[in-house]
């Protein structure tokens, strides 16, 4: 699944070509992927592309809103003069559209159009009014984003969780909102501290710390275009290159700390592979 600055890169290339435009037709090749009243959505344009934790929102017009998560195997493809893909490489979106996994596609009123695929229909799209989004359970469920949380508020956060491992926390998105495998090891790499250590062993300053490099890594992440790894290209479909670039512990066993010099292990916290110094993390 996209973590938030895949999501976010994501957001951002899509924006560049959809808003100002209309939908014509909504067209729905799989109804497992789509839910409400299509119809409601035709005629409609797109006046913004928002994100909420790891879910996009295509604002309309009409005061309506398309929610559209991708899951695992998605990918939103823009298909006008050139084309422009966003989510899973999936080499499907070099394909004639409609294809083989499309699940929706709209027509825009350029001639243009916007395409849904997804390997394992897992992801959707859902039609929501001002009223639904309050109450979603999916929205409303989430925690802050690392950006919109005080220094203080973390660490009472951390506090209320203080006999769980710090990773298990801050990868539960009813805590903080968007923050992945990837960017928990390197948000506690950055901290100097170790992603199994109970949030209550942590002091004021080392979550103060934990929550910049939080913000820090997700940030140079959406910088770069995501961290994308196997399984997610850019908008206009390249790669992008957070973990060549920036990443200091994650998928590099083995290897030496670019901080102390020692080498980086992988074990298992919360469920997930887990990376982390050996030597500077306490």
């Amino acid at each position: 699944m996209p973590e938030l600055p895949e999501v976010e890169t994501i957001r951002r290339g899509l924006e560049k070509y959809l808003v100002g435009k209309r939908f014509l037709k909504l067209h729905i090749l799989c109804e497992k992927s789509f839910r409400g009243d299509p119809s409601l959505v035709e005629g409609s344009e797109i006046i913004a592309i928002e994100r909420r934790g790891k879910a996009l929102l295509i604002r309309l017009s009409n005061d309506l809103t398309i929610m559209a998560h991708l899951r695992m195997t998605g990918q939103m493809i823009y298909d006008g003069a050139e084309r422009f893909a966003a989510g899973h490489p999936d080499e499907s979106f070099r394909e004639k559209m409609p294809g083989r996994f499309t699940r929706i596609y709209a027509d825009l009123d350029d001639g243009t159009h916007l395409y849904f695929n997804d390997l394992r229909k897992f992801g959707f799209w859902a039609v929501m009014d001002e009223l639904s989004l309050a109450t979603d359970k999916f929205l409303t469920s989430l925690g802050p984003e690392p950006w919109d949380m005080k220094p203080g508020e973390f660490y009472e956060m951390l506090g209320r969780h203080a006999g769980s491992p710090v990773k298990a926390v801050i990868l539960d998105q009813h805590n903080i909102a968007g923050v992945g495998n990837i960017y928990a090891d390197e948000g506690c790499f950055y901290a100097g501290i170790l992603p199994w250590r109970k949030c209550g062993s942590l002091s004021r300053k080392e979550s103060d710390k934990l929550l910049e490099g939080l913000c820090k890594v997700m940030q140079a992440s959406i910088d770069s275009g995501g961290s994308t790894m196997k399984d997610y290209v850019r908008a206009d479909g390249t790669r992008g290159n957070y973990l060549e670039k920036f990443a200091s512990v994650f998928r590099r066993e083995g290897q030496e700390c670019p901080r102390c010099g020692g080498e980086i292990l992988k074990t298992r916290t919360a469920g997930r592979g887990t990376h982390y110094c050996g030597g500077c993390q306490k």
